[in-house]
């Protein structure tokens, strides 16, 4: 049975349908005034603020994505020992902990994909089981 019925909200008293975001409420407010303010924030920049400075760096040269890196593990063994290899490649400062994480995330993930095709296999079992001993559910 479905969590909730169809056509029907989980939060009745939710955001209205057609509510303006406020956000953009502020922003229509800035924008007559985005040159001048702009040129404010660049010339406190030039004068040595450095929050006006960090604000226009931040604006010309965002932060760098992380790039992929290569890595080299052995796609052999069980999850249990790539597991393995990949924390001793993060503890010993071959991959970053960002790049351990995401293969990390990776292993998880096949882990469940696993775990499902385990679980269908079971079921599959069963089921043959249950129509051996004459007990099979005609549809």
């Amino acid at each position: 049975m479905a969590q909730f019925a169809k056509g029907k909200s989980g939060n009745p008293g939710g955001r209205p349908k057609g509510l303006k975001d406020k956000r953009t409420e502020l922003r229509s407010l800035f924008q007559p005034h985005a040159t001048k303010l702009i040129e404010q924030v660049v010339s406190l920049a030039l004068k040595g603020d450095t929050t006006a400075l960090r604000l226009c760096l931040d604006r010309i040269c965002p932060p760098l994505k992380p790039q992929a890196e290569p890595v080299t593990t052995h796609a052999a063994g069980t999850l249990t020992e790539r597991a393995e290899q990949i924390f001793v490649a993060a503890t010993t400062g071959e991959l970053t902990p960002d790049a351990a994480h995401d293969l990390m995330m990776l292993i998880q993930m096949q882990a469940k994909v696993e775990e499902v095709e385990t679980m269908k296999a079971e079921i599959a079992e069963i089921k043959a089981m249950l129509q051996a001993a004459g007990h099979g559910e005609k549809r």
